[in-house]
């Protein structure tokens, strides 16, 4: 019952957008509607949570990668990249000025 519970909870509000507020909002009203205990409450909770993380990390490595790729295709160099060639050019431009 409790892992239907979970599917149905999951689907309908979307794992990556939940809140720690809206967890426990959530918990509550299962509690009183589906009799469950704190226990079971509490468990549910972090699973909701631990789910939640998991797809937060998820879509942000997906991101970065994606990122990445238009990065690489448009040709551009990192910050790294470029801070380390800014300061070889005044190196340059100090040893010439000399």
């Amino acid at each position: 019952m409790l892992e239907l519970l979970e599917k149905a909870v999951l689907t309908a509000i979307g794992v990556a957008a939940i809140t720690q507020k809206k967890t426990e909002e959530l918990v509550a009203e299962m509690r009183d509607r589906f009799k469950i205990s704190e226990d079971e409450g509490k468990q549910f909770v972090d699973k909701i949570q631990s789910l939640a993380k998991e797809s937060r990390e998820k879509i942000q490595a997906i991101a970065e990668y994606e990122v990445q790729k238009v990065v690489d295709r448009l040709g551009l160099v990192s910050r790294d990249e470029f801070d380390r060639l800014a300061k070889r050019v005044q190196e340059l431009e100090s040893r010439n000025s000399n």
